[in-house]
């Protein structure tokens, strides 16, 4: 078993509630919710942050937002959402694992933090 929470729950090891599986993206629902709709959209291939990404990963984060644009649907977020990828625990990562937060129902304020 990997050491990586996130690893986990993409190999179904660990619980999550899932919003969508492919062999690529796996989305779940935030345990800790910072918005009415809070989804965490995770490659499935172990990437640390955006700072460790790769030439050959540039399709797999287009997967990824157009992932987080199908579930805002889904989810009637039609008014509006907010996608946010942290980088580095200074930007307040704190699972290490590549992951689109996908926040939305609800106003949001400029600037976020």
């Amino acid at each position: 078993m990997s050491a990586c929470l996130f690893c986990q729950i993409a190999a179904g090891e660990r619980p999550a509630t899932i919003v969508q599986r492919s062999a690529d993206v796996v989305a779940f629902r935030d345990i800790h919710p910072q918005a009415p709709t809070h989804i965490l959209i995770i490659p499935t291939k172990h990437i640390v942050s955006v700072a460790e990404l790769a030439v050959e990963d540039e399709k797999l984060m287009g997967r990824l937002l157009t992932v987080a644009k199908e579930i805002a649907q889904q989810e009637n977020l039609g008014q509006g959402y907010r996608l946010v990828i942290n980088t580095g625990s200074q930007a307040g990562q704190s699972v290490f694992h590549l992951h689109v937060h996908l926040l939305g129902g609800r106003a949001m304020h400029w600037p976020p933090g």
